[in-house]
Formats: structure tokens, C-alpha cells, sequence
């Protein structure tokens, strides 16, 4: 088969491999989508992987061949695959949260793409208890749900409780992973949603997907969003972009009890003062990176709403159903 792969540091080839064979707990997935994703450009720069390795951390496909031990699954079945391979059983997998696996302290678990081959061939092996049904989904829709949809969505669902009707929710850059939070956010709460980018049609299209104010990333961005949220700030904020100019603004309009996830790899800092506000954070402020749990429960409920990725920022993807806010008119 063919299998597009890293050989070595900053060198791709397309070569051809052997078709694998499923083992114990595995299935033998037909590729059918795989997505792009930006952390396949860090990839080609990695040092410490096992070359040759075959890209592609974002799999839909068709299972062709079950391994022995496995259940609950059937050749002809499509599906979406999990892309954080923990152990399955020590007490971090246990819970769900198999990014923590304990048999990879403090490092990156690996996955397809990752450390074992991806997505990025004809076929690909994929442990049974990773898959997710896609029904009738598209795949080539639906793969990059694998990350872009799944990292978005686990964010948001750790601040749930904070989602209310009458709280808010800032986006910091509303490209490939913030456009579906965006969408996320309309589909599955109330809240007021402001999307923040320094690209104009990208937040055009942040407004189609649902985000109730669009605000240019800059020196005004701050006090433009704590006027919309007069003066309280936001209770949730998302930075998909990490650097240090985003990482302030998200510092400086999070509220006091809020909020504020880094998903962004921009190497950015943000600075912690132990004084009180309003020199430092405001009181009881939360920052942190996301926890990716189990994909069985939230891959369900992703999978099952209209998000879809969207490549460039003109045209609007469907953001599907837009609740209504009482005395609001004109929401979908």
C-alpha cells in the first residue's frame, strides 16, 4: 500500500509498505478521510520519532479485518478513531483521561501520526476501544474531528458549569480549532460567544458560525471586550493561539472565577504576579491546558451536531441551530 511518511527530520517521501495485520484488540481500518493539521508541519521538524513514520493523527475509515478479542465491531463499519493511545488500564486511563496515561509521565502519549503510523495511507491498525461510529457522517468531513472538533470540545466541556445564559465566552483566533469552538459553543449553550482574530474575514466567518460579537485582536481588544461584558470580563476564554500578545489579552479580560484555557502552541507565556488584582489576575482565576478525556462520550455528542471543519475563512460553514435567547430575535 501506499503510506505517505516522515523518513527523517524535514524529508517526506510516498512509499510503499506492507498492509499491516490486526493483533490482539485491533481492527484493520480502509482509510476513507484524514486530515491536516498544523502539528503535522512541527512533526516534520521532530528529532526524536520512529523513523520512518506514517503522518495523519486525524483517521475516519472503514474497518476491513478484526484482530483477535475484539467486540462490538463488525468488518463494513465506519468509524472516527481516538488519537491519544494510552495503556487502557492504569488509574489515568481508567478514568478516561488517556493524555495522562501514567506509562508516559508528564509527556506526550502517543497515537496514529504520533509515534505509531496514521492516517496518511490506504489502511491503518487502530485499537478497537478508540473507535467512535460515524454512521452516515462524510469521513473527509468529519476526520479532522478527530482533533480539531474533540480538543475544542473537551476545552469547553471542563468550564460547562460556566456556560450559562448569561455568561460570556471569548475565542481567541477563530481559525482551524477556534471556528469549530465557535460552532460548539452556539450549538450546546446560551452563552454570549466574541470571537477575536486579526484576520477581518476570519471573524466574518466566526459571525456566521455563530459568535454574537467579532473583535479585532490588538491594543483595544481588551477594553472593547470588557465594555461588551461591561466591565465583568469573561467567564470563559479559549486561546488557540498561545503566544504572549494573546495569552494578555486572555489575562485581561477573564473574570474573577474565570476561565482562561490555553489549546494554542505559540510558545507564549503569561505573567503571574502574587499581588492581588488589579495587578495580576482577578481572584480565583483559573489557567490551564485542556483535558482530553475519554472520546467514547463527548466524540458521541460531537459527532452528532452539525460542526464541520472548514477550510479558509470566507465562506460560512453550516453552524447549525442557534438557541434562542428569550425576547431575541432573529436566532436560528
Amino acid at each position: 500500500m501506499k503510506a505517505f511518511q516522515l523518513v527523517s527530520p524535514g524529508k517526506t517521501e510516498l512509499r510503499d509498505v506492507d498492509v499491516p495485520e490486526p493483533g490482539p484488540g485491533q481492527v484493520l481500518l480502509k482509510v476513507t478521510g484524514s486530515g491536516v493539521c498544523h502539528s503535522d508541519l512541527h512533526l516534520l521538524h521532530a528529532q526524536q520519532l520512529p523513523f520512518p513514520m506514517t503522518l495523519g493523527h486525524e483517521p475516519a475509515g472503514q474497518i476491513v479485518a478484526l484482530g483477535p478479542q475484539v467486540n462490538g465491531w463488525a468488518t463494513g463499519q465506519h468509524a472516527i478513531c481516538y488519537i491519544v493511545w494510552g495503556c487502557g488500564v492504569c488509574r489515568r486511563c481508567a478514568t478516561g483521561a488517556e493524555n495522562a496515561c501514567e506509562r508516559f509521565p508528564r509527556g506526550l502519549v502517543p497515537g496514529p501520526g504520533l509515534g505509531y503510523p496514521g492516517a496518511m495511507a490506504e489502511y491503518m491498525l487502530a485499537p478497537a476501544r478508540s473507535l467512535v461510529p460515524l454512521g452516515d457522517l462524510d469521513p473527509v468531513d468529519s476526520a479532522p474531528l478527530a482533533d480539531a472538533g474533540l480538543t475544542p470540545y473537551h476545552a469547553i466541556d471542563r468550564s460547562r458549569e460556566l456556560l450559562t445564559p448569561t455568561s460570556t465566552a471569548v475565542v481567541i483566533g477563530v481559525g482551524g480549532l477556534g471556528h469549530l469552538a465557535v460552532q460548539i459553543l452556539r450549538a450546546i449553550t446560551e452563552s454570549t460567544v466574541i470571537a477575536v482574530d486579526l484576520d477581518q474575514e476570519k471573524l466574518t466567518a466566526a459571525r456566521g458560525h455563530g459568535a454574537d460579537h467579532a473583535v479585532l485582536s490588538g491594543p483595544e481588544a481588551v477594553p472593547e471586550i470588557l465594555e461588551l461584558t461591561h466591565g465583568r470580563g469573561a467567564d470563559v476564554v479559549l486561546d488557540f493561539v498561545g503566544v504572549t500578545p494573546t495569552l494578555s489579552v486572555g489575562a485581561g479580560v477573564v473574570s474573577s472565577y474565570g476561565h482562561l484555557t490555553v489549546l494554542g502552541l505559540g510558545g507564549g507565556s503569561v505573567d503571574f504576579s502574587a499581588s492581588g488584582p488589579p495587578q495580576g489576575l482577578p481572584w480565583g482565576a483559573t489557567v490551564s491546558r485542556p483535558v482530553r478525556r475519554d472520546a467514547q462520550r463527548p466524540a458521541r455528542g460531537a459527532l452528532a451536531g452539525p460542526a464541520r471543519a472548514h477550510q479558509g475563512a470566507g465562506g460560512a460553514a453550516p453552524a447549525g441551530r442557534r438557541r434562542r435567547r428569550p425576547g431575541q430575535a432573529g436566532a436560528r
